[in-house]
């Protein structure tokens, strides 16, 4: 793209149930993949397309997402014209009201759109991983004299919350709706979005003064006649990180080659804050089998289709199995981990044995010790 396009980033989905992984932290922000935050997708894919201007709008708990990108220096962003800007929680400043919904989070970042000089808008949630040619969606939009086009992908069997979208032959959008039980291999709302500037300020607005709060619902389905919305469909690999389960699922099928290199390399390189550490140390005893071991970790015991993040220590005859274990965490002596996910700073003590299953992991919150 040749600086045309700006974009805006949800840094909270709405919708989200990770519980006690979302507690400390916004859903941009969250771990994934052993070194990564789910905000370096987005950030990679726009800064390859030469997307650097770039408005995140956050809501609460976004201390480890300004700690993690900084003036953005690691995704090209800490430049003089654009670059990462990011936008509290507050519709307006005289009465401190906390936006909550869609609509009111676009609201507040109408005067950054206004006095940005691109044309075009990428909207997009920051609970999804995803490798994207934003030039081919562009490419397409303008090809189809589109007014508003939705990224779409195949969902195998969608949950109640997934919008389940239906295209003619030209893949105008004809229908938008919940999903239902039933549902099988689905074309769903990916929830990003590509959409001249004008436009959406002026959709914004309307929605806004007549109360409106659903992005999808309000602006979207009310508009699929008046509009031309069009669906590019993603056939490639794409992580939409809702809940728990989702997001043990996802992170568990990066131990495949094949979907490593589909996410991290396919259209740009996925690009994360750096840090100077250590390589990874093996034991005399280690066993180590199918496995995303990140730098600095200490590796003395067993670890099977696990995900360890940077610093995590493994003691000896320790088992870690089919879990994702985060930052700085320590798995003592003999102690025995399989299907959960630790999130940063736990210590499991010696000779403890924690499982959960692989519909519903085992969590163990930030800091704690067991």
């Amino acid at each position: 793209m040749k600086h045309n396009t700006m974009a805006i980033l949800y840094a909270t989905d709405q919708d989200s149930h990770l519980s006690d992984l979302a507690i400390h932290r916004t859903t941009a922000s969250m771990p994934f993949g052993g070194r990564y935050r789910l905000i370096d997708f987005a950030l990679s894919n726009l800064v390859s397309a030469n997307i650097t201007n770039i408005g995140i709008i956050a809501k609460n708990n976004y201390n480890s997402l300004m700690d993690h990108i900084r003036q953005g220096r690691d995704w090209d962003l800490n430049r003089k014209n654009g670059g990462i800007s990011v936008y509290p929680p507050y519709v307006f400043n005289t009465t401190r009201d906390v936006f909550n919904s869609e609509v009111e989070a676009l609201y507040t970042v109408r005067g950054f759109m206004l006095e940005a000089s691109e044309e075009y808008v990428v909207i997009a949630n920051t609970n999804i991983a995803f490798n994207i040619d934003f030039d081919k969606v562009e490419d397409f939009h303008i090809e189809k004299g589109a007014d508003i086009t939705v990224l779409t992908y195949k969902v195998e069997a969608p949950s109640s919350k997934k919008i389940v979208v239906t295209q003619d032959k030209n893949k105008r959008i004809k229908d938008m709706r919940l999903a239902v039980d039933g549902d099988k291999n689905a074309l769903c709302d990916l929830n990003i979005y590509f959409v001249k500037k004008d436009l959406l300020i002026s959709l914004v607005d309307k929605a806004y003064a007549y109360g409106c709060q659903d992005f999808e619902r309000d602006i979207l389905m009310k508009n699929l006649d008046e509009l031309y919305i069009m669906s590019y469909e993603v056939k490639d690999y794409v992580a939409v990180i809702d809940r728990i389960d989702s997001y043990f699922k996802h992170s568990m099928d990066l131990l495949d080659p094949k979907v490593r290199e589909s996410l991290f390399y396919s259209n740009s390189t996925i690009l994360t804050k750096v840090k100077d550490s250590v390589p990874a140390r093996y034991g005399n005893d280690a066993v180590v089998s199918n496995s995303i071991i990140a730098d600095g970790c200490v590796i003395e015991g067993t670890v099977e289709n696990s995900i360890l993040f940077r610093s995590v220590r493994v003691g000896k005859g320790a088992v870690v199995r089919n879990s994702i274990v985060m930052e700085d965490s320590i798995i003592m002596d003999g102690a025995t981990i399989d299907y959960t996910i630790t999130d940063k700073d736990v210590i499991i003590k010696t000779d403890r044995h924690l499982s959960g299953h692989e519909s519903y992991p085992m969590v163990v919150v930030k800091g704690k010790v067991i």
